[in-house]
């Protein structure tokens, strides 16, 4: 498969949207774009998708868009559930149609081979049979039972049928069902949007290892930097190529710049020095025809274009906060957070001028952390003190939903009515509203535009504790870098909530991780401790539970009545039950290793593959013994 754009043009309602747009994408291509809010990222999706069509009212420019091969492409507006009274195991099912169809077909020739074995079914039976391995038919099922469960959706939820899902969920479902749908290219708009950490890492995980071709457009730097190996991005509709993944691609665009404004500075100082000999000597009858030779020189010259400034148009104005806070800046003690029943207990302490970040899955009380702590919602037990000369700005997730009939200008000055139009309008023009911008009503500013006038109006207030909840929502990401500057260069302390684990990484010197309702972790090296962490805790996982201690002996008096004996038995089953699970996924793991491309050529690598499958073969064997004798001892304690 092979899909190719040559300065490709799209306009829409006759406005140029993409000007100039060069890609192209192979069989497993893993491909990031990138660019401000507004720069045709999603229009090139669309175009890619075949919802949009070239422009060609431009006789200059030749746009081209060839496919070879005839490729399945996949986008989430493609998915519609046909009937709503399916479960959601069912649905998602439905996206392995081909290989559960296959494996009915390989059990069918098994019965007729096992009656009558002839070569001509023997021999379909073995191409089919190695068909199914190719499309990992002896894991699909584990496959999407882990993307069920990461996603968020309990074992009681597989069975509910789609009407009974909401709107938000039954978005997951869908994207799940086209991205286990392995089509040949898959087109990922903000694919991480709505979902919490443990889905957006099973999904790098996922695309890391997809054998097709995906295209990303994303404003997670991190999701970028763990799951492509090209960077496109789209400038004054433009397409400019990068080698890498995000973070190498920041890295080589300042490179190519800083070149390309050095060898442009030298090149108009080349000319100013000879278009001031032109200009000394062409006058001049003895000196004529050297004055010839340099404008011929110029003529000659092929120009260096200037670098393109830069696209950093974005909220600036550092600030500093009207007077400093005790040390002791927060102080939480056994705080149950929630509404009717708690969400989680805390327990941490925050000094003067550290910078916490928050991470963790939903529903476990983040947010209503921070709410709490502004008295936006009652603790529900235990306690918390803010320290004196504490001056609290807080940024609410709702900010972005402001509604004011007022120009963006008179709202402003209602919050600040000492100031002047001219304090005010500079205020606004740090945070981008400059010019006839103030006058815009604020009902009709964007998302983004909304965040960034409520951050200048917190900045303004010049606090010395800042309290943020999700502050990059609706930012592409120059404000995303930006906000991290501003910052980063805060003096004064900082609480904040983020899913973005790029900026987390780069403004948290310490974190506080909600692990589950009764587990609250504070890592106090930030970011690289809490990952280490994480990976640790998957090894450990993906391990197996550890071998149970040796029993000791009752002591005298102890005894054990049935109810107890029973679920000790239930218990034993049900780590036999993992153990067993745990060992088909390696299983399955080592078989597709052993499919794959790079593998197969490699001797050394095949042979230790294939003595790590002999021993997990051996494993499962005895697991599953182990699982049977299990089974046995609670159906003889039931009975």
């Amino acid at each position: 498969m092979q899909i190719k754009i040559q300065d490709g043009c799209v306009d829409l309602s006759g406005e140029p949207i993409l000007k100039r747009i060069n890609i192209e994408i192979n069989t497993q291509s893993k491909i990031g774009v990138v660019g401000r809010n507004g720069c045709g990222k999603t229009t090139l999706l669309r175009l890619l998708a075949g919802e949009l069509q070239l422009s060609r009212d431009d006789p200059e420019m030749k746009s081209i868009f060839t496919v070879s091969g005839k490729p399945v492409i996949g986008t989430l507006s493609q998915i519609a559930f046909k009937d709503n009274s399916v479960s959601l195991v069912d649905e998602i099912r439905s996206a392995y149609a081909d290989i559960i169809r296959l494996r009915d077909e390989i059990e069918r020739l098994r019965i007729k081979i096992d009656r009558s074995p002839a070569d001509e079914l023997i021999e379909e039976y073995s191409a089919k049979l190695d068909l199914f391995t190719n499309l990992g038919g002896y894991y699909f099922e584990k496959e999407y039972e882990a993307a069920i469960k990461r996603f968020g959706f309990s074992d009681a939820d597989k069975i509910k049928p789609l009407s009974a899902f909401s709107g938000g969920q039954r978005t997951k479902i869908a994207f799940l069902k086209l991205i286990l749908s392995k089509p040949d290219l898959l087109l990922l708009d903000e694919p991480t949007n709505h979902l919490d950490i443990e889905a957006v890492e099973w999904l790098e995980g996922y695309l890391a290892s997809y054998k097709k071709a995906v295209v990303i457009v994303s404003h997670d730097r991190m999701f970028l930097d763990k799951t492509v190996n090209t960077v496109y991005e789209i400038e004054r509709g433009k397409t400019y190529k990068y080698n890498g993944n995000y973070s190498a691609f920041v890295e080589q665009k300042k490179l190519l710049r800083e070149k390309q404004a050095k060898e442009y500075e030298a090149q108009q100082k080349e000319i100013a020095r000879l278009e001031e000999l032109i200009e000394r000597f062409r006058y001049k009858a003895n000196k004529a025809a050297m004055a010839q030779s340099k404008i011929k020189a110029l003529e000659r010259m092929e120009l260096v274009e200037p670098p393109e400034a830069y696209d950093l148009s974005a909220f600036r104005g550092a600030f500093e906060p009207d007077f400093q806070s005790v040390n002791d800046v927060l102080t939480v003690r056994e705080l149950e957070i929630g509404y009717e029943k708690a969400l989680s207990k805390v327990s941490f302490d925050i000094k003067r001028n550290q910078h916490v970040g928050i991470l963790g899955g939903n529903g476990l009380g983040k947010s209503t952390l921070l709410k709490t702590l502004v008295g936006n919602v009652p603790p529900l037990s235990g306690s918390f003190i803010i320290g004196s000369n504490v001056k609290i700005g807080y940024f609410d997730q709702q900010m972005a939903q402001y509604t004011s009939n007022k120009t963006i200008l008179a709202d402003f000055l209602d919050e600040f009515p000492a100031l002047t139009d001219f304090e005010a309008r500079s205020a606004l023009g740090a945070f981008l509203f400059s010019g006839e911008d103030v006058f815009k009503n604020v009902d009709v500013l964007s998302g983004g535009e909304k965040v960034r006038l409520a951050l200048c109006k917190i900045f303004r207030h010049k606090p010395n504790f800042l309290i943020l909840d999700e502050p990059t929502n609706h930012m592409d990401i120059i404000g995303k870098e930006t906000l991290e500057d501003l910052l980063k260069n805060f003096n004064g302390t900082l609480l904040f909530v983020s899913h973005d684990r790029y900026f987390v990484k780069k403004i948290a010197h310490h974190i506080i991780s909600f692990e589950g309702k009764e587990e609250v972790k504070w890592f106090e090296f930030g970011y690289g401790e809490y990952e280490e962490y994480q990976l640790k805790k998957q090894e450990v996982s993906a391990a197996g539970p550890l071998p149970s201690p040796a029993v000791k002996k009752q002591s005298k008096g102890t005894y054990t009545t049935p109810a107890k004996e029973k679920s000790k038995r239930e218990r034993a089953l049900k780590k036999a039950e993992e153990r067993v699970s745990l060992l088909e996924e390696r299983l399955d793991s080592l078989n597709s290793e052993l499919q794959k491309e790079e593998n197969l050529s490699d001797y050394v690598k095949l042979s230790e593959l294939q003595n790590e499958l002999n021993e997990t073969e051996e494993a499962l064997h005895n697991a599953m013994l182990e699982w049977e004798k299990a089974e046995a001892a609670l159906a003889e304690i039931s009975a």
